[in-house]
């Protein structure tokens, strides 16, 4: 086995750790260090803490987050068909119709059932 093959891997390595570690070096060595207290204490959108910071969520929010992601996911799909548009013809224009359907479908029955309502 030859060693010489795993150079450029560990050299990428060795790189990628530089790239990320060195500007964190840099800002603690060359950056202003003036603490007191207004900075020292916790905040939160600019006034003190009052309650637990483990307190419960609504389920509504996980939901509505979810949900989001998944449509914000298969409307991503649709850039790699556009830029293909030509490539993939008459049937990929097709698929993608029955895709963007389903999707529709689905946002449709999430609305009706309430899932985006915020009350």
């Amino acid at each position: 086995m030859n060693l010489d093959q795993y150079l450029p891997v560990l050299l990428f390595i060795v790189v990628g750790i530089a790239m990320g570690v060195m500007p964190q070096i840099t800002g603690y060595v060359l950056g202003p260090n003036r603490p007191d207290a207004a900075k020292n204490s916790p905040y939160e959108c600019g006034f003190d803490a009052f309650d637990d910071a483990r307190m419960k969520f609504d389920v509504r929010y996980y939901l509505i987050a979810i949900l989001f992601i998944l449509f914000d996911l298969e409307v991503a799909f649709l850039v790699p068909w556009a830029v293909a548009m030509k490539e993939v013809g008459i049937v990929g224009f097709w698929e993608v119709m029955i895709f963007l359907a389903i999707l529709v479908l689905g946002f449709v029955y999430t609305w009706k059932k309430g899932a985006l309502d915020w009350e």
